[in-house]
């Protein structure tokens, strides 16, 4: 299920897709990409992501503090915001 996001959380979903596209990100690329310092910051929009549906979180296998995000496609976004009404 996919829902709306925040303005503010779309435009740096943007900027992380115009970069990395389809690719796992970890949290460094993000606050690089981003350059924001506060990881609450970081946080909260991951968060809202992860609860729109619009970014998958993977826990790496060796350490379990460590994850990748990977942001679903625009394309995939709208077509499951379509199915959804």
């Amino acid at each position: 299920m996919v829902k709306a996001i925040p303005k503010w959380v779309q435009i740096r979903y943007a900027k992380l897709w115009n970069k990395y596209k389809e690719k796992d990100v970890s949290y460094s690329d993000i606050e690089k990409v981003l350059k924001i310092d506060k990881k609450n910051t970081i946080s909260v929009f991951l968060n809202e992501l992860r609860t729109a549906g619009w970014i998958t979180i993977k826990l790496d296998e060796n350490d379990a503090r460590k994850r990748s995000y990977l942001l679903k496609s625009p394309d995939m976004v709208v077509k499951e915001m379509e199915i959804e009404q």
